[in-house]
């Protein structure tokens, strides 16, 4: 038996894993840091969870996909969401949830990095996407990488479309 403790309150909690991964845990990916704290293979194949800290100015960009639920949990800093058409402002302490197939973005509108709890289920999904189309970093990287040069949008393209998502290029998306 293990606890966990949250907010001045103890909870037990059975069956307590921990993180069995032996792959890189963190990735790089236009102007996101992803820190995985949960891959889908230690959830039971239900969920992954992710820490991102995004760079003024960045973001994920206009996407969708069926089948895989998106919530972010807004840790610090100031973000604006975009789902289908409609404008969010969250900041710490804000959720958003993605409803399933809607087209959604997020950019860091403030000065700093801002830092988000991403969860994604069952995930395999966005496990794909982060790791394939991102870049492994060393363990202990806290802070997000300068560029150093324009992503490749085709080869993001290519791994999105194999993982199942569709990144919305600028003449698709909706007005």
């Amino acid at each position: 038996m293990s606890y966990m403790y949250y907010k001045e309150t103890f909870v037990q909690v059975k069956g307590l894993s921990t993180m069995s991964e032996t792959r890189p845990r963190i990735y790089h990916l236009l102007g996101n840091l992803l820190t995985f704290h949960a891959f889908p293979s230690e959830t039971g194949d239900r969920y992954t969870m992710v820490e991102i800290k995004t760079a003024p100015g960045a973001g994920a960009p206009p996407n969708h996909h069926a089948g895989e639920d998106e919530s972010f949990f807004v840790l610090e800093g100031q973000f604006e969401f975009f789902i289908d058409g409609q404008t969010i402002n969250a900041g710490a302490g804000d959720f958003v949830k993605i409803p399933d197939g809607a087209v959604h973005a997020f950019t860091c509108t403030g000065d700093h990095p801002g830092r988000l709890i991403g969860v994604n289920a069952p995930g395999q999904m966005h496990d794909m996407f982060f790791t394939q189309a991102g870049e492994a970093m060393p363990d202990g990287t806290t802070d997000v990488p300068a560029p150093d040069g324009p992503p490749d949008i085709p080869a993001i393209m290519d791994v999105a479309s194999r993982a199942g998502m569709t990144i919305v290029v600028p003449e698709q998306a909706p007005a």
